[in-house]
């Protein structure tokens, strides 16, 4: 019994060690320095983005990949997974309770139609729907509403979020741009 404990110990010493030889040298490295300038709330621009993209059509310069007559459908241009996507209404409004029941009904069609579609583009195993409803609320944009569609799946949710702050995603946005794309102009 002693000696398969020793033997244990040894195996247990011996990882540990090739652990600290390997791990501080060998890592992958993800860096994203676009994104600080956004998350240090750095980046200004002037009127509302959704706005801007509300008035063009959809491209990718506005991430916009689908449009209703009261609603519309971009990517988030920092998302938390791939396929995150806003779903908005088009007239710029910060509360949802000011929106007209056509709008309110419209908003809701276009949530169902883009869960359906990133149901078939990606297959998760589950999304996040919500709304932070004003800047007290942790809304980043709190003077036009938005809904955010994240897809997830199981375990996509690592230490990197929690510890390094950064997520690791799996496609570009003009991947993601692309899918979406394709899928909204079949419909």
């Amino acid at each position: 019994m002693k000696k398969k404990a020793v033997t244990k110990k040894k195996k247990t010493e011996a990882s540990l060690k090739i652990g600290k030889e390997i791990w501080p040298m060998e890592r992958d490295v993800l860096f994203r320095p676009d994104r600080m300038k956004y998350v240090r709330k750095l980046i200004k621009s002037e009127g509302c983005v959704f706005c801007k993209a509300a008035k063009n059509e959809p491209s990718f310069e506005t991430l916009c990949v689908y449009k209703s007559k009261h609603s519309m459908v971009l990517l988030n241009k920092f998302p938390y997974n791939s396929g995150h996507v806003l779903v908005l209404p088009i007239r710029h409004c910060g509360d949802l309770l000011k929106l007209s029941d056509a709008e309110y009904q419209d908003i809701n069609k276009t949530i169902r139609l883009v869960m359906k579609g990133l149901e078939d583009i990606y297959q998760p195993g589950g999304m996040n729907l919500g709304m932070n409803h004003g800047a007290v609320a942790g809304a980043g944009i709190p003077e036009h509403l938005h809904y955010h569609v994240i897809p997830r799946w199981s375990g996509d949710l690592n230490f990197f979020p929690l510890i390094a702050e950064t997520k690791v995603l799996v496609e570009s946005l003009e991947q993601t741009y692309e899918r979406l794309l394709g899928y909204f102009k079949k419909v």
